[in-house]
């Protein structure tokens, strides 16, 4: 009798058991969990198709920067006294040849030749004699040092013959961040030559660096106390 009632409950307990196995509540948790799990994965999907396929941030632009264009006029003089300019014949040729090196360094002054602001100092690599001009082009790549104020470096087309215009490549000191252009003109070459930069990117010019230029002709000079460097006539710690 006891075996009987132990076979009963055993019978009872398996068909609780199957009937908790096919119940609803578990369909019902093994689907959600099923689509829990497929939502997870196309949100994944489409998170990395939105990362391979969107447009990166564009970042948005210093709208401090100015913008306004400054003029500044200088004057580049050969006083014969600095060993200026070394001709490098590397074409080993009599004539002006491609790939002639001129190495040069001469004296800044101010547009209205009243101070004395510096030097220029760089290099020409000679690309194209130019005979039926009696000049020469050239490839410069040059940089004009005002003291303490800093440095403007240009690069560009070198004409002898004719003026040009080099692009303003970057600077320092109160010239950190300049940009722009510098119109080049020949008054007697090598000796004496106008500049007029027109710059960008870079707060006002201090005064002492701007005013009235001399209209470029070949008998300008500088004044007697610009060439002579009297501290009333020269810039803070002009680059000699």
């Amino acid at each position: 009798m006891a075996s009987l009632t132990s076979r009963s409950v055993s019978i009872k307990t398996l068909i609780s058991n199957k009937s908790f196995l096919s119940s609803p509540h578990l369909s019902k948790t093994n689907f959600v969990s099923t689509s829990n799990k497929n939502s997870s994965a196309k949100s994944a999907a489409l998170c990395v198709k939105a990362s391979l396929f969107s447009s990166p941030k564009q970042t948005t632009k210093d709208s401090t920067r100015p913008t306004k264009v400054q003029e500044l006029y200088v004057y580049e003089i050969n006083e014969r006294d600095r060993g200026s300019p070394a001709y490098l014949r590397l074409s080993q040729k009599e004539t002006n040849s491609l790939g002639d090196l001129v190495p040069f360094s001469n004296k800044v002054y101010s547009g209205n030749l009243e101070k004395r602001l510096g030097i220029t100092s760089g290099i020409c690599v000679l690309i194209q004699h130019v005979p039926e001009r009696n000049g020469d082009r050239y490839e410069a790549i040059y940089s004009f040092y005002f003291g303490d104020y800093g440095h403007l470096s240009v690069q560009g087309a070198y004409l002898t013959y004719e003026e040009s215009y080099l692009a303003v490549t970057g600077g320092s000191g109160v010239f950190e961040g300049a940009y722009g252009q510098v119109k080049l003109q020949q008054i007697v070459f090598p000796f004496k030559l106008f500049y007029t930069f027109y710059l960008k990117g870079i707060p006002d010019l201090p005064r002492e660096l701007l005013g009235t230029p001399v209209p470029p002709s070949p008998v300008v000079e500088p004044t007697l106390d610009a060439k002579a460097c009297r501290p009333h006539a020269v810039i803070k710690n002009y680059t000699k």
